[in-house]
């Protein structure tokens, strides 16, 4: 194989996923017993992540809502996003499709809150503002493995109580105690607002290894906090992994927040890049080459600094002040340093090759995916092939494909 080539490789995950998605959504909701008595304001608190097939689980929730006589509405809960403006917010949801003619409801947008009683939190509780005028608040999340820390509770439905619909203002409070504030004092502040706040219902969505929906629960407020732990767990055991522990080389084609709250999963590459926090102990990447940004990420290039090299279309694209807003939130400086920058995809490689100290590219073990999501399809050097080829799960699909096009681009995928 000609050293710049790389081999197209299949991995097949479980494949179990909901066929129909409004139907069970729909299921779920009328088997939840909640009510929406006729004339009810109610909020629906959509986020920022990518999950699939978004427009139609929120749709489908308008209508349950709209079919027993209630008025929804839509508030973005999403923190520090979308640049900590309530325009910024609002556009973030157009850009998953979440739009008042796609899915029945007018967006409403405000990073104004209300303060709840603290109970036994050590820091203030908020909550939007317009979800508390509301008569009842529906939340609305996937519950996945979080990028920086371990607990009972996070990435979800708890989560996005405290700090998506907390605003700007939540996210501080929290951030500001690093991680001790993400495992222990967010939880503390989701059950303040379950007991003090309209909250009726949490409708929460795990997916598989394809990013696929898996599982769609929708969960009575008094439950909540109760049933989300083993829909974490359900998540975990159906994340998508590399099919390699030692890897060379990583390229990562595109990274974004609509990927990850990180721009790739950290459970996935195998870096946390927070003080004080040990690093996980596989995958073991020597270096990873990020190419480009997704455009649904809006230029926010929070976990940047999860990679060693990135290139300078990437670095181009890069809005500063919504990428600093985030990072100043969340207070974890060291994902958001720049590395080092190279002018071609060729030049990164190079970059790459000399750091992990690789004198022959046909010795290297180098995967390349399209970002942290999509796993079931990459392209891998000959050395990564010979590593991998005795998984029963991974197969070779097609003849080696040139790395590089013109100019020191690497071919499409």
């Amino acid at each position: 194989m000609n050293p710049m080539e790389f081999l197209p490789v299949r991995q097949r995950f479980p494949p179990a996923h909901i066929a129909d998605l409004a139907g069970s959504v729909r299921e779920s909701l009328n088997a939840s017993g909640v009510v929406i008595p006729a004339g009810l304001r109610v909020a629906v608190a959509v986020g920022s992540r990518g999950i699939a097939g978004l427009p139609v689980i929120v749709a489908e929730t308008v209508r349950w809502i709209r079919s027993q006589g209630g008025q929804p509405f839509l508030v973005p809960a999403m923190g520090s996003h979308g640049g900590a403006t309530p325009e910024g917010q609002a556009a973030v949801l157009r850009e998953y499709g979440i739009t008042e003619e796609a899915v029945g409801a007018p967006i409403r947008s405000s990073l104004d809150v209300v303060r709840l009683p603290q109970g036994d939190s050590p820091v203030p509780v908020f909550f939007d503002r317009l979800a508390s005028e509301a008569d009842a608040t529906i939340v609305i999340n996937r519950v996945k493995p979080h990028t920086s820390f371990r607990g009972s509770y996070e990435s979800g439905l708890m989560k996005m109580m405290a700090i998506g619909l907390g605003k700007h203002r939540q996210a501080v409070a929290i951030h500001a105690l690093g991680i001790e504030g993400l495992r222990n004092v967010m939880p503390k502040v989701a059950t303040q607002v379950l007991r003090h706040a309209n909250v009726r219902l949490g409708l929460a969505i795990v997916e598989n290894a394809y990013d696929q929906p898996l599982h769609v629960r929708a969960i009575p407020a008094d439950r909540i906090a109760a049933e989300e732990p083993a829909l974490l767990e359900l998540a975990r055991c159906n994340m998508p992994r590399l099919p390699l522990d030692r890897i060379d080389i990583l390229i990562v084609d595109e990274i974004g927040k609509n990927i990850s709250g990180l721009g790739m999963d950290t459970n996935v590459v195998g870096r946390m890049k927070v003080k004080g926090q040990p690093e996980p102990d596989s995958p073991d990447i020597r270096m990873i080459i990020a190419l480009d940004l997704t455009d649904e990420t809006r230029g926010n290039a929070a976990g940047v600094g999860l990679a060693d090299v990135i290139t300078a279309r990437l670095f181009k694209r890069i809005d500063f002040p919504a990428t600093y807003e985030n990072v100043l939130t969340t207070g974890f400086f060291e994902r958001a340093k720049i590395p080092l920058i190279a002018e071609s995809d060729r030049a990164a490689l190079d970059m790459a090759m000399r750091a992990a100290g690789m004198p022959e590219l046909e010795q290297a073990r180098i995967l390349r995916i399209r970002n942290t999501l999509r796993l079931d399809e990459m392209l891998v050097s000959r050395a990564a092939w010979e590593a991998m080829r005795g998984c029963p799960d991974v197969e070779v699909i097609g003849p080696a494909v040139a790395a590089f096009a013109a100019e020191g681009r690497l071919n499409p995928f």
